[in-house]
Parts: structure tokens; C-alpha cells; sequence
């Protein structure tokens, strides 16, 4: 395994089991949205209102790239990170990829209180993500080497389940 990638939309807990695999793993973490807030010294909202979402598409993409080329690492990539051809290619040759499910009531609990998503800046948030994962959930599913659903259960129970599941895996 060369790294392992975590995809699946907000609030799947990308970003929570991706730290509690890596430490479990002795692996380095890295989650693409920080990278990219990190290197621009600016937040994702703030690049979303100045460059529009294609920008931050195009800035996604070139880290994307860059944190796929590394090996050894566990990554946990924005929601949207699939939506390019491009992307999914890398994140495919990158690592093992496993989709994070959630259901968008879990993912609409999860994520009330987060001013940091720009996408939900909506009047009804849980139909914005019922449409993006209408339209992500393939893209996530074509990608991926283990779809583990989140729902109803500790960030503990899914790190323990991807492992047990990782190691059964033929190699690539």
C-alpha cells in the first residue's frame, strides 16, 4: 500500500479517521483542504468568494496531484475532489481508496455548525447535499477499493473496521 485515501463527502469523518488511522498506522497525515488553506495562507471560503469554486478546483487538483505523488501517507480529501477526471485518476494510482458513506442526515448533524463549508452556505442545506451526493456517490464508488458506511458508529469502530478490511485485500 503505498497510501491510503479517504473520499466521501462532508461530514463523513474524512478528516477524524484519517488522523486515527494514521496514528494507528504510524503513518503522516495530511487532509487536502488544510494543505491548500496552508499554502495560501487563506481559508477555503475565503478562496471560494475570491476565485469562485473553479479556482479552488484548480488549486484542489495541483494538490491533489502533489500529496498522491508521496508515498506512505493517509489523506483525506475534500468532498468534491472526485467531480475531476483528473483527480480521480490520482487518487486511484495514489493508494488504497476507501469511500467514506454517510447519509445526508448524518452528514447535515454533522456539519450545522461548520461555517467553513461554502457549499452549504444555502437556505436548505440538506438538499444541497442530497444533489451532490446524487451526483458524487458514483464517482466516489469508481474509485474506490472499500466503501465503509460511518453512520451510528465511533470514528474508532471505522478505523477498526478499515483495517480489518484493508488486510484482506489481494495486492494492486
Amino acid at each position: 500500500m503505498r497510501n491510503l485515501i479517504l473520499v466521501g463527502p462532508m461530514g463523513a469523518g474524512k478528516s477524524t479517521i484519517g488522523r486515527l488511522l494514521a496514528k494507528e498506522l504510524r503513518l503522516p497525515f495530511k487532509d487536502s483542504d488544510k494543505e491548500i488553506e496552508l499554502r495560501t495562507g487563506a481559508n477555503i471560503p475565503w478562496i471560494f468568494d475570491k476565485e469562485g469554486e473553479p479556482g479552488f478546483r484548480d488549486r484542489e487538483q495541483a494538490m491533489i496531484a502533489e500529496l498522491c505523488a508521496f508515498d506512505g501517507v493517509v489523506l483525506a480529501t475534500g468532498g468534491g475532489a472526485v467531480m475531476r477526471d483528473a483527480n480521480r485518476k490520482a487518487l486511484h494510482e495514489g493508494g488504497r481508496v476507501v469511500y467514506l458513506h454517510a447519509s445526508v442526515e448524518q452528514q447535515v448533524g454533522r456539519t450545522a455548525r461548520d461555517r467553513n463549508r461554502p457549499l452549504l452556505r444555502t437556505a436548505d442545506p440538506a438538499k444541497t447535499l442530497r444533489d451532490l451526493l446524487a451526483i458524487r456517490d458514483p464517482l466516489y464508488r469508481e474509485i474506490a477499493d472499500l466503501v465503509v458506511e460511518t453512520d451510528e458508529r465511533p470514528p474508532r469502530m471505522v478505523v477498526l473496521d478499515i483495517l480489518d478490511r484493508l488486510a484482506q485485500l489481494p495486492p494492486r
